[in-house]
């Protein structure tokens, strides 16, 4: 198979008569000097390198499927091949050596590496060819005093304060690319304090090499002579008019003007409340023009989820204050969304813990309902689930119904007035009810009643937050299988997880998240939960000296329950990422409880965990159950999760993507159950981790990712201590690959 696929891919024989393809360039850096910021250096020259043809497993797939692709008569098949994966060939007469050293030695001299020579040389073989460059590198140039060419101007004043804030420091590498990022934050930071014309295109750096020092070059900020007066004058806000039902056909002749706080809300027909709507707006008038204040308005406007359009616009007036201040209008128009919106949705459902089948949802929304941007959604669902990938486990289906009603205020619901302005968006209050029917197969019937009240909200870019004060559901189990009951007598842990289903606590969510920057070379996720449930019930049966251990005659859970997420991403290039993550979670029963509700316990295994095992077939502990069937599923959770990863991301052609996976973790319990020998958490957990390995491919079309993961155990924590390494890898064996390997499709990435 390997042979074939080799060559398959053989791309030779279609090399055109008197072309060489080109399969890349290497650089040999030569130091001549002291060479400052090396590994900076080489990778910011080596990106000049022309690049050839992707290259798979040492193969160039997607220059097969051009070649195959562009025959004379080539199937549909190959033209399929060629328009989704295949890629123009890269040839050597394509690639302009002469052109590249020039670009080295520009780079070169843009890092202080003045007067850098550069040579190359072509290694050809067979229809093959690469290009040799090596760089030779002097001691580079360094930065001497940096200061204000002028301060008369109040903004040369400004700019001199900016600049001893500057990354640009005397002693550094003279580095053309941080002189550009300078020139940017000095014209970001002016725009903030007034100077709504300015542009970094105003100034210049001058730089005097003259100096008594060698190789000492002094630089000297100012502004171009041709920077227009309207660019250094600073401008205040004079007006405020905002438009919350704006439309190009409007009849300016209908429309109504309210002022609320010196701003003019000016609609015809009202469809957002004025005085709800100036929470929103940060620019004021009499305030200095500043470019964050417009900004975080247009955030906060755009987060409310009434508007597809926000429209921050300024316009300038002739005439100047006294106190030499420009002038500026603002206008705001904001354009709604369809009120209204009706939506179903037949659904293929595959979920992280292995459950599919089809599913029909309903939604009705209304965004707008009581005018001040309140959001209503009625949801209706039904699906049947059954359990792919079992095993042995027979009989794990399910038929669900549920209806749920989401209320989201675009404010903070509060009995007592919050007057804290949040500057990058304002707290959104949500009010859930829900109510749900679960028939899981033969086993019992499950009726459900959710409630939670509590607040979400970005506190910057990289921050949310989520808080539910209120958070209550009730869970009454009935229909009961003899059979299901024969499986919570063998386990009383799991009896009381699942009678004590009254639960009503508090939870809070926290995530900080780098990834939204995708050009980070280095991001890392961190997110954690608590979860704590029964103390206020408790409270209030002990106040009034009822039976503690019930709540108008309910069992309630009592436990804490926290999580902690961290993820770290390297991303090496634009194509290839190491992504790592560390999950620790632990829940602790406590006071009339002795297990965790069933609902919150944790488990291993399945798509998002250790793919090496199938779902719920790991822990807790060592425990192994005695055959794989509908009672070892309930049977397999607990109380603490830890788990690690590690997956190393690369493209193979166009839109199919791999990975390269490293799986390890467990579960383990927090009291001890004689009904699961093995399974509690001790000092010696790090000898009960299970460790698994595989190969992905994934289909990742920007907005949406199809996932299929491969994987085989290399560790087993249910075998004797020293059987648990190891795996015999006999893939030509059915009996073995049945055992060991294990398939996943899921959609999205892991972490």
């Amino acid at each position: 198979m390997t042979f074939f696929l080799l060559e398959s891919c053989n791309v030779k024989k279609f090399i055109p008569e008197g072309e060489y393809l080109y399969t890349g360039s290497e650089v040999e850096y030569i130091k001549e000097g002291e060479v400052r910021d090396f590994n900076e250096v080489r990778g910011r020259l080596n990106s000049l390198l022309p690049e050839p043809n992707s290259t798979f497993l040492g193969q160039r797939i997607g220059l097969w499927a051009h070649y195959k692709g562009s025959q004379e008569k080539p199937g549909f098949i190959n033209r399929f091949l060629k328009n989704r994966l295949g890629e123009e060939p890269v040839y050597l007469s394509d690639i302009s050596a002469t052109r590249t050293e020039q670009l080295l030695v520009n780079r070169m001299e843009n890092m202080g590496y003045f007067f850098g020579r550069t040579s190359s040389e072509v290694i050809r073989k067979d229809q093959f060819a690469e290009i040799e460059f090596k760089a030779y590198l002097p001691s580079p140039y360094l930065i001497g005093n940096v200061q204000i060419d002028r301060d008369s101007l109040p903004i040369e004043k400004e700019m001199k304060a900016l600049l001893e804030e500057a990354d640009i420091k005397s002693g550094d590498r003279f580095d053309l690319q941080k002189l550009q990022a300078e020139r940017i934050r000095i014209d970001n930071e002016l725009k903030t304090r007034g100077y709504y014309n300015f542009n970094s295109d105003y100034l210049i750096f001058e730089a005097d090499s003259s100096g008594d020092e060698a190789k000492k070059i002094d630089l000297f900020l100012r502004l171009k002579n041709e920077a227009p007066s309207s660019g250094i004058l600073p401008y205040r806000i004079n007006e405020i008019k905002i438009f919350p039902n704006y439309s190009v056909l409007e009849d300016g002749g209908k429309l109504d003007t309210t002022i609320i706080n010196d701003k003019k809300y000016i609609q015809g027909n009202k469809v957002f409340k004025p005085h709800l709507l100036d929470e929103y707006i940060l620019i004021q008038p009499g305030d200095t023009y500043s470019s964050t204040q417009s900004r975080l308005t247009r955030n906060r406007l755009s987060g409310i989820g009434n508007y597809r359009y926000v429209n921050v616009r300024f316009s300038e007036l002739d005439s100047i204050a006294e106190d030499g201040y420009g002038k500026l209008d603002g206008n705001i128009y904001l354009s709604p969304v369809t009120r209204r919106a009706l939506r179903a949705e037949l659904q293929g459902l595959s979920k992280s813990n292995n459950f599919a089948g089809p599913g029909l949802q309903v939604s009705l929304q209304n965004r707008n309902l009581w005018n001040g941007g309140e959001v209503l959604n009625l949801s209706a669902k039904i699906a049947y689930e059954t359990q792919i990938a079992a095993g042995e486990r027979q009989g794990l289906n399910s038929l669900e119904l549920g209806l749920k009603a989401d209320l989201i205020f675009p404010r903070v619901i509060f009995p007592i007035p919050i007057s804290e302005r949040f500057s990058y968006s304002v707290p959104k209050t949500k009010m859930s009810l829900g109510a749900e029917y679960l028939n899981r197969g033969d086993l019992y019937r499950l009726y459900s009643y959710l409630a939670s009240y509590g607040y979400f909200w970005n506190q910057n870019r990289f921050v949310y937050h989520e808080i539910n004060p209120i958070s209550i559901s009730f869970v009454n189990m009935t229909n009961a299988s003899p059979e299901f009951e024969a499986i919570l007598d063998g386990n009383p842990f799991l009896r009381n997880s699942f009678e004590q289903q009254f639960i009503a606590g508090i939870n809070y969510t926290f995530n900080y998240n780098q990834m939204v920057d995708a050009h980070r070379t280095h991001s890392i996720f961190v997110g954690t939960t608590i979860d704590i449930a029964g103390n206020g019930l408790n409270l209030i049966t002990r106040t009034f000296g009822e039976d503690p251990s019930t709540f108008f005659g309910l069992n309630y859970a009592q436990y804490a329950r926290g999580d902690v997420d961290f993820r770290y991403y390297w991303k090496i290039d634009s194509n290839n990422t190491i992504a790592t993550r560390l999950f620790g979670g632990l829940g602790i029963p406590y006071g009339n409880s002795v297990s965790l509700p069933f609902v919150k316990q944790y488990f291993a295994g399945g798509p998002n965990s250790i793919r090496a095992f199938r779902i719920r077939s790991l822990g807790p502990g060592t425990y192994r159950p005695e055959q794989f069937d509908i009672g070892s599923f309930f049977d397999q959770a607990g109380d603490i999760r830890l788990e690690g990863n590690i997956e190393y991301r690369f493209p193979i052609v166009s839109v199919l993507k791999g990975a390269l996976f490293l799986d390890a973790g467990n579960i383990w319990l927090q009291n001890e159950n004689e009904a699961l020998p093995g399974g509690t958490f001790s000092s010696q957990w790090y000898k009960e981790l299970a460790v698994g390995t595989g190969f992905g491919a994934r289909i990742d079309i920007d907005f949406f990712v199809i996932r299929f993961d491969i994987a085989t155990p290399i560790r087993r924590p249910y075998l004797p201590e020293n059987e648990r390494w190891g795996n015999t890898f006999d893939i030509g064996s059915s009996e073995w690959r049945r055992e060991n390997l294990i398939f996943n499709f899921a959609i999205g990435y892991p972490f």
